[in-house]
């Protein structure tokens, strides 16, 4: 037999930037970055696509982007910014990702164009998708509007849609060329948006970072009361860890191992199962007490540290369970979730458990009776003082 076996590898890199008030005239941040490598006499078009949910708080966000880039020769905006659903609607159809797909043939975007999102993550994730496949990749720039989203997803790799009912059943792993986390645009969220995000904080915090752990129990208060110098401490560190993981062994998870879901595989269903009515950031509070009640309860990790994670999260304004997650049986949604989640990871089930505050145990089965206990020991002690 005789083969050619071909090796390579790619570079990625990109910034994550801390800012405020983005397209402010004054911030030369943005304008900075676009004209970065641009060759002389080619022009460089930026596509907005922009999130309807958000806009409505920031209305004036359209022309104060075309002011800022009106003085700039060689960049050119497209005039119509694409507006897509704000939530887990706008992956829930692949009518928003043609929208965006249509804009960039109608108008041209190259692969020395820009297609920019703003948003929170879900129309991060359809807009990168839409980068990712477009001209076999555009450059892509998100500007994450959440916590959550300023936290987690925005600063990683992935993008995806939800297909056959299933959370992010398409998508890539393609990373941007740059992230701009703008601190200004945290200001309108909702009370239960601004604590949303928190939950991947301690997620992050539990698996590897137990002196962060320490930091949020001792700033869940200032957190909740939105004391911003607070939460840009809290998003920073949150995604330096995350990018800090992403850079290690298997970015692109190819394969089962996947420690940054902790707490993520009862979470998903749980967003399907409520329509997706229940924020990300809720479902994945309620997984990290599933989760972490099984780690107890299989012997894995002693009662206090429990005690510690379940008093966080009520803190932190969190329900620790929900009666969509009750289990009755083998047939119980929440199990099924579990062969949805080892499907997802390629056939082999692979779970984050937790030994102690930032040390995280891989495990590759789960006993159904013990989560059936787990969820219902929840139930009974959900009212834990915080």
């Amino acid at each position: 037999m005789d083969f050619i076996r071909q090796v390579f590898s790619i570079r990625f890199e990109y910034k994550v930037f801390f800012t405020a008030h983005l397209f402010d005239g004054s911030n030369d941040a943005f304008r900075s970055f676009i004209r970065e490598g641009k060759e002389p006499g080619v022009v460089r078009k930026i596509l907005f696509v922009l999130d309807n949910g958000f806009l409505q708080h920031h209305d004036g966000l359209v022309q104060q982007i075309k002011n800022y880039f009106k003085d700039e020769k060689g960049i050119r905006v497209i005039e119509e910014m694409v507006i897509v659903p704000g939530g887990e609607a706008t992956k829930n159809s692949a009518e928003h990702l043609e929208k965006i797909l249509e804009a960039v043939n109608e108008h041209g975007i190259d692969r020395h164009s820009f297609l920019v999102a703003i948003g929170g993550g879900s129309v991060l994730d359809v807009a990168g998708y839409a980068a990712a496949v477009a001209h076999r990749g555009l450059r892509h720039i998100r500007v994450p509007t959440t916590v959550l989203s300023q936290n987690d997803s925005g600063v990683g790799v992935k993008n995806g849609i939800n297909y056959f009912n299933k959370k992010n059943f398409l998508g890539t792993f393609t990373p941007p060329v740059a992230v701009f986390n703008d601190s200004h645009f945290l200001t309108t969220l909702s009370d239960a948006e601004w604590r949303s995000g928190i939950s991947e904080a301690v997620k992050v915090a539990l698996i590897k970072d137990a002196a962060f752990f320490t930091w949020l129990e001792a700033n869940a208060k200032r957190m909740v009361d939105r004391d911003m110098t607070t939460m840009q401490y809290q998003i920073r560190r949150c995604a330096e860890l995350h990018l800090q993981h992403i850079a290690g062994a298997d970015p692109f998870e190819t394969g089962s191992s996947r420690p940054l879901d902790f707490g993520h595989w009862s979470a998903h269903k749980l967003e399907q199962l409520s329509d997706f009515t229940i924020r990300h950031g809720e479902a994945v509070a309620i997984g990290i007490a599933l989760d972490t009640v099984y780690s107890f309860l299989s012997g894995r990790l002693k009662e206090e540290p429990m005690m510690r994670v379940l008093r966080l999260l009520k803190a932190l304004g969190f329900p620790l369970t929900d009666r969509l997650l009750e289990v009755t049986d083998e047939k119980s949604p929440l199990l099924l979730g579990l062969n949805e989640f080892r499907e997802h990871l390629g056939g082999r089930l692979t779970i984050m458990l937790l030994r102690g505050i930032g040390e995280g145990e891989e495990v590759h089965e789960v006993e159904p009776a013990l989560v059936k206990e787990a969820s219902e020991w929840i139930r009974k002690h959900s009212l834990v003082k915080a």
